[in-house]
């Protein structure tokens, strides 16, 4: 996967969008106005963060040393980076944005219409 196909993967997500709020070198992916992915453009290897369950953040980091690392300026606890190092297949790849996009698009806020 690179950059690319990272991008059109994040944006075929219904709703979601995509942003540089940090500048013109990091693409950051939103969903309801929160973050599901953020990737560097100056990375080699391609890395991106996601958000992940905390119990199968551990375990992929466990199975994936040089793959899968706690998240890079984000909560350790909720987010990992990827390494983008071939290791890890396109399947996957497209797996851990799927379940980041999930989890943030679960947490949008509910709005009660009062009558």
């Amino acid at each position: 996967m690179d950059i690319e196909q990272l991008r059109n993967y994040a944006l075929s997500k219904p709703d979601a969008v995509e942003d540089l709020p940090f500048g013109p070198d990091t693409l950051v992916f939103k969903i309801n106005g929160k973050v599901f992915l953020l990737a560097g453009l100056d990375n080699s290897p391609l890395q991106f963060n996601v958000k992940c369950d905390p119990d199968k953040a551990i375990e992929l980091r466990e199975n994936y040393p040089d793959a899968v690392l706690p998240g890079y300026h984000m909560n350790k606890k909720h987010w990992n980076t990827i390494v983008v190092n071939g290791q890890l297949s396109n399947k996957m790849l497209k797996e851990f944005i799927d379940d980041s996009y999930t989890l943030v698009k679960g947490k949008e806020k509910r709005v009660s219409k009062l009558k």
